[in-house]
């Protein structure tokens, strides 16, 4: 399903609620992610939430990335964030937000993580450049960590020390898919390596725009990384204090994103030249290590 396809779809039946979900779940199912989305490690009464959740963030995102919105992508996602507001109060135009009315509803879900996500989705479209590490991570703290910790509410855990262990994991994600994407961003005139790091490493912007690989780069990449690996580490013992399934999913993101910075370095921390992803072919021996944990 396309971005545009997407945003324009509208209700028909307002109380046909298997339709909204439905059009999340195909949504989803739609879209290659870093992580499962609604997978088969989700029970199945909350996979329809899930799916809603993710569909929500997939159409507010491309908002700020797809060139269809270009010109029109800060109205679009004050758009999104109105709908989300009136979610549940009055009747939905579109199916997102007839779905993710009811799962806010059900799950007695707090709005602020979704509003949370719009906020960095807004920033990303007037903000390129981040001067310190701590902006990326703010920018983390509203861009990935709720996804956590609204899945960590659908499933009934409000603790604060599993929230603290969800942000850690949800912050290297972030962070993972930033140095995976580095040239992709580069296109939307983004750069999420923080200017103190490139003078750190005497290296530049204008290197990167030149798709310079030297030694200094590597070094760059390798510190990004490695801080990186440091978060998941920090996340690791979240799998261990939930209950099955939802800790095979847990630990099955937790090592998704750990694959990604292992190739990052088998590629000699050069993610400008070649872009690293995950296959379907990947993703066997992180299941199976997974369910052996």
């Amino acid at each position: 399903m396309n971005s545009l396809k997407a945003y324009e779809a509208r209700v028909t039946d307002p109380d046909d609620a298997p339709a909204a979900f439905k059009f999340c779940q195909d949504l989803a199912d739609s879209h290659y992610e870093n992580f499962p989305v609604a997978s088969l490690a989700v029970p199945r009464r909350l996979r329809k939430h899930v799916a809603a959740l993710y569909a929500f963030a997939r159409i507010a995102d491309d908002f700020a990335d797809e060139p269809e919105y270009e010109g029109f992508r800060k109205e679009r996602l004050l758009d999104w964030r109105r709908q989300l507001h009136a979610a549940g109060k009055e009747p939905a135009s579109h199916p997102v937000f007839a779905a993710l009315g009811r799962t806010l509803r059900e799950l007695q879900l707090p709005v602020e993580p979704f509003d949370d996500l719009l906020s960095a989705f807004l920033q990303d479209v007037e903000k390129k450049r981040y001067a310190t590490f701590d902006e990326v991570l703010d920018y983390c703290r509203r861009s990935a960590n709720p996804v956590g910790r609204v899945v960590l509410m659908m499933h009934g855990h409000r603790s604060p020390e599993l929230f603290r262990y969800s942000d850690a994991i949800c912050t290297a994600l972030q962070l993972a898919n930033f140095w995976q994407d580095i040239s992709v961003d580069l296109k939307k005139d983004r750069i999420y390596i923080p200017e103190e790091d490139f003078r750190q490493f005497s290296y530049s912007e204008a290197d990167l725009r030149m798709g310079v690989v030297n030694e200094r780069f590597r070094d760059l990449l390798k510190f990004e990384v490695n801080r990186t690996r440091a978060l998941f580490e920090e996340g690791r013992p979240l799998p261990g204090k939930l209950a099955w399934p939802l800790s095979l999913e847990i630990r099955l993101t937790w090592r998704g994103g750990r694959e990604i910075l292992r190739k990052i370095r088998k590629g000699g921390f050069d993610t400008l030249s070649e872009r690293p992803s995950l296959t379907k072919w990947d993703w066997i021996p992180l299941l199976v290590r997974s369910l052996l944990a």
